[in-house]
Parts: structure tokens; C-alpha cells; sequence
């Protein structure tokens, strides 16, 4: 129960788990994911995780060290920060996976980081990315990924973002002066903020659009994969599809640029839930986006990250 995950009381966290995520989420995810499981490579996340992982150590070479870590499954941050204090290493410099930073995934990881390496008995230097949201090699990917597709075939494009609770944007903020608690104030979706989980989502756009030339019109930013009945940033995937069916919206083109390897997110929610959705209301297509996932350029954004 990560309190930057679920920032609410104990009893709140306790409740929401125990009550809804446990009996109702779990037994859905459970079987979401046999759908998506393949029978030769496992879970489609740890699978291109891990080839990223070997991709990487083999451009670096022998003078570096790769571990991969998961936040909450295995391997563990636990077990990779454990066999890195054995090295005895000079330095250790950690990459989230997320390219837009938010409290609740990758600063969760530098605080699990931070947690364990406090016990050490010696601290190597130590550094994070916290964020890398509008990388222009990155954006690249995601843009050249789409243009595998006839993009003039497709009515609109949607960039879908996981979703957080509104009250997350404004704790980064402890000075109040962004106005992030109303969000998504109109400022964050022109201006890049790195301490804003919304502005980032909206700089990666901007970035991915500009590679492919699009119009404002020809995209939309919405937000998936809402948990529960408090506010989260709008507007909602689900509304978003809705409403383009009701607009004659027929073909539709969707990037989901929060993860780099497709994943339950990816491979289900939106390919699965949400595309079963937008049929319902009239529409006929969703086509999908690849992920970053094993793209050999994807391995060079990785080294230069690790290296700057």
C-alpha cells in the first residue's frame, strides 16, 4: 500500500485494498493478464524489460553494470539494489521507466531507492532521470512506430496517458503558485513543467505531433486506467471515445506514450476495453500504437541517459 501511490490516510489505503482492489481489481487482473500471457516469453512488460536490460549491458560493455528492477514484482528493487552494494560500486545511477515524472511512479522508485540505500554502509554517487518526457529521440520513435500506419486513413489520433487523482498534481507544488489542485489549469498544456505529471503529458505530445506534422484538430490528450470515485485528471479515455463516436469519428489511431513497453495498459485496456467501447458507440477501429519496447534507437536513448 504505497502511500505515494494511494496518498491517503492508512485507514483510507487499508479500506480502498481490502475493499475494492483486492475482491473486485485482482480476480479482473488476474485473468486480463492469462489474455495476454504469452506461452514461450511470459508477462509482454518483463519480457521486453528484460531484452532492454541485455540490449543495453551489450552497448555499454563490460565496464558497466545493468540491473532491472521492478516496483513491486520480481526481480525487485530489493534484489538489484542488493547485488549492486556487493560490487562495491563507484556509482549508481538509476532510470525509472516512466518519461513523465509523477510522485507515484517514479518518484515511488526514488523513494524505495532511497529507503534501502540509507541502510548502506558506504553510498556511491548516486543519481536519478527524473524525467524525460519530451526526449527528441524518443518522441522520434513513438512518431516513426506511427508512421508504419496510413495516417491519413484514420479520422483522429488520441494520446492516452495514465490517469492520476487530481490532488496528486498540486503536492508537487508546495508553494501553491502553479494551481495545480484545479486542474489541468490551461498553462500546463502549452508550457512544459517538469514537476507536473499533466504538463509533461502534454509536452510529449506536442513533441510526437511535431514529428508527424499534426494539426491541434487531428489529436486529442486523454487519461486511462481511473481507480475509484475521487476526481482524476480529465478528460477521461473512456468520455473521450465516446465522444468522438457521437462526432462520426470512425478510425481511430492511439498512442499511449506513459509506457515504453506494451503491457497490460497497452495490450488490453486499450486494445481490448477500450476499443470493445468505442465500437459500442458507433465507432469501427482503434489500431494501436507500438510501444518503444526492443527498437534498437530505444537502446541508444536508454545509453545516453545512462551515460549523461
Amino acid at each position: 500500500m504505497d502511500p505515494r501511490v494511494m496518498d491517503i490516510s492508512y485507514l483510507g489505503r487499508s479500506l480502498l485494498v481490502k475493499g475494492l482492489i483486492v475482491p473486485k481489481r485482482a480476480p479482473r487482473s488476474a485473468a486480463t493478464y492469462k489474455t495476454i500471457w504469452d506461452a514461450k516469453t511470459g508477462s509482454p512488460l518483463l519480457y521486453y524489460s528484460e531484452i532492454q536490460r541485455d540490449l543495453l549491458q551489450k552497448e555499454l560493455g563490460d565496464d558497466y553494470h545493468i540491473e532491472l528492477a521492478m516496483r513491486y514484482q520480481n526481480p525487485s528493487i530489493e534484489s538489484a539494489l542488493k547485488n549492486l552494494e556487493e560490487m562495491m560500486l563507484d556509482s549508481i545511477r538509476v532510470i525509472p521507466l516512466f518519461p513523465q515524472y509523477a510522485s507515484a511512479t517514479t518518484g515511488s522508485i526514488i523513494d524505495k531507492v532511497m529507503e534501502i540505500m540509507r541502510k548502506w554502509q558506504y553510498f556511491p554517487t548516486l543519481s536519478f532521470v527524473s524525467n524525460y518526457c519530451d526526449d527528441p529521440q524518443m518522441c522520434g520513435i513513438y512518431a516513426r512506430h506511427a508512421s508504419k500506419n496510413k495516417l491519413e486513413e484514420f479520422d483522429h489520433i488520441l494520446f492516452s496517458y495514465h490517469g492520476l487523482p487530481v490532488r496528486q498534481l498540486g503536492k508537487v507544488d508546495p508553494s501553491g503558485q502553479l494551481r495545480c489542485p484545479d486542474s489541468g489549469c490551461d498553462r500546463c498544456k502549452v508550457e512544459k513543467n517538469s514537476f507536473c505529471y499533466l504538463s509533461q503529458c502534454y509536452a510529449t505530445t506536442r513533441a510526437i505531433a511535431e514529428k508527424l506534422g499534426l494539426s491541434e484538430s487531428r489529436y486529442s490528450v486523454c487519461f486511462q486506467s481511473r481507480l475509484g470515485k475521487t476526481p482524476w485528471i480529465q478528460p477521461y479515455t473512456s468520455d473521450t471515445l465516446h465522444q468522438l463516436a457521437q462526432k462520426g469519428v470512425k478510425k481511430l489511431l492511439v498512442f499511449s506514450p506513459a509506457f515504453v513497453s506494451d503491457c497490460i495498459e497497452t495490450l488490453d485496456e486499450i486494445q481490448v476495453e477500450y476499443a470493445d467501447e468505442f465500437k459500442a458507440a458507433g465507432g469501427e477501429q482503434v489500431t494501436m500504437v507500438e510501444s518503444l519496447n526492443d527498437d534498437p534507437e530505444w537502446i541508444e536513448v536508454l545509453r545516453r541517459l545512462a551515460l549523461d
